[in-house]
């Protein structure tokens, strides 16, 4: 009797890319997400004017709200509908599994803020036409870089959030909840403030799209970055290869 061939990790990748849109949530905050991008950069251009970097950047109060939840519901989906018992009987490495479900909302994050800026480009030569502006298309390398890296890091800290919880509602109840919580925190006199300033991944993450970094902002990058992304990750990924699949 022959060993049954290992499905190929590409095949995997694909099936989860499909499922951002295959399934009725994925769907639904792929359109929220696209049309709050659009929808952002046209009212950004009417109120400011036709600058392309002031108005694709605009689009990261969309993206940086909606790719996390994205990224949980992307790695919950299958607990919540209760199919991880047929994954895991079709593949038993469940470490694979994982990672076919963290690549596409990753990817898909590169691919938002790519389309920020396409949807920016049109959006600017329409105003500058229509207010009789000159348009200011200049925008820094280093900017739409550090931008775009900055989506990855929220659309990763979703995934993450989503791993180490399992469970969508709590997962995106924490997520939308915790600029409020760091808010606060970071109103409790010197402690708050240098915990706000080391642990908020919204706050730490600015430094990536000024594009001037100095150490101790990488620093406190890498910090936020440790206890949102790496820790809870490490800890979703040893949750899902011991929990019972029901």
């Amino acid at each position: 009797m022959t060993a049954a061939t290992p499905i190929p990790f590409h095949r995997l990748l694909i099936v989860e890319a499909r499922k951002l849109v295959d399934t009725r949530s994925g769907t639904v905050i792929a359109l929220i997400t696209i049309g709050l991008v659009v929808a952002s950069v046209v009212a950004r251009g009417a109120v400011v004017g036709p600058k392309l970097q002031v108005l694709a950047g605009t689009a990261a109060i969309a993206l940086g709200t909606l790719l996390p939840v994205l990224g949980i519901l992307t790695v919950t989906g299958e607990w919540a509908h209760r199919t991880a018992l047929t994954t895991f009987v079709l593949e038993p490495r469940r470490h694979r599994v994982l990672a076919a479900k963290c690549l596409p909302p990753l990817l898909a994050a590169v691919a938002l803020s790519l389309f920020a800026m396409l949807v920016a480009v049109p959006v600017t030569a329409v105003v500058a036409g229509v207010r009789n502006l000159p348009a200011t298309w200049e925008f820094q390398p280093l900017w739409l870089l550090g931008w775009t890296g900055a989506n990855v890091l929220v659309a990763a800290a979703g995934l993450a959030l989503g791993a180490l919880l399992l469970n969508a509602p709590a997962a995106i109840v924490i997520h939308l909840s915790t600029p409020l919580l760091w808010s606060v925190v970071g109103s409790l006199g010197s402690v708050g403030a240098t915990l706000a300033e080391w642990l908020d991944l919204n706050t730490t993450g600015a430094s990536l799209v000024s594009g001037e970094m100095t150490w101790s902002e990488g620093a406190r990058l890498a910090a936020s970055v440790a206890f949102w992304i790496v820790l809870p990750m490490a800890a979703g990924l040893v949750r899902v290869l011991r929990k019972e699949p029901t």
